[in-house]
């Protein structure tokens, strides 16, 4: 690649912000008056949309939910979003920087969203478990060519 190429490609944080949030409790007071041992389930979704320009928005959801035993004790949902100028990149590069280094750097943001939410539950401390982008993103791209193979021999 030629200095100049290299030169006008840029992948930059142009901003960070929430874009959506939301707590429930619907089980309070009652989930508070028993040994507290939650189960809890995790969801992640990443979405990405084109602004124009070269900026791109991704916005990272993460769903938490708590259940004491059959109660909901609480859920928690984060959009946490970023623009992203992106300028310079084959549609074949910009794939893994906007599925794995875009919600790498805006997961930090959630789970501090994330744990002052429950913590101002009146929850006991919850702190989201690092998440492995990569490892997603090759699982989502596998699966898109599995559903490409087989409509293809259909």
């Amino acid at each position: 690649m030629s200095e100049q190429a290299a030169q006008e490609r840029q992948f930059a944080i142009q901003r960070i912000y929430t874009k959506d949030l939301s707590f429930e409790s619907p089980n309070a007071p009652a989930v508070f008056m028993g040994e507290w041992k939650p189960e809890i389930n995790v969801g992640l979704q990443t979405e990405i949309n084109h602004l124009g320009n070269d900026s791109i928005e991704v916005v990272l959801t993460v769903n938490v939910e708590a259940k004491h035993g059959d109660n909901t004790a609480f859920l928690v949902e984060v959009q946490q979003a970023g623009i992203f100028l992106a300028k310079g990149f084959s549609e074949q590069e910009l794939s893994p920087l906007l599925g794995i280094g875009a919600p790498n750097a805006l997961f930090p943001y959630a789970r501090e969203v994330v744990s002052d939410l429950v913590t101002r539950g009146s929850f006991p401390q919850f702190m989201l478990q690092p998440v492995n982008f990569e490892a997603m993103f090759a699982q989502q791209v596998a699966a898109q060519q599995q559903a490409a193979q087989t409509e293809e021999t259909h």
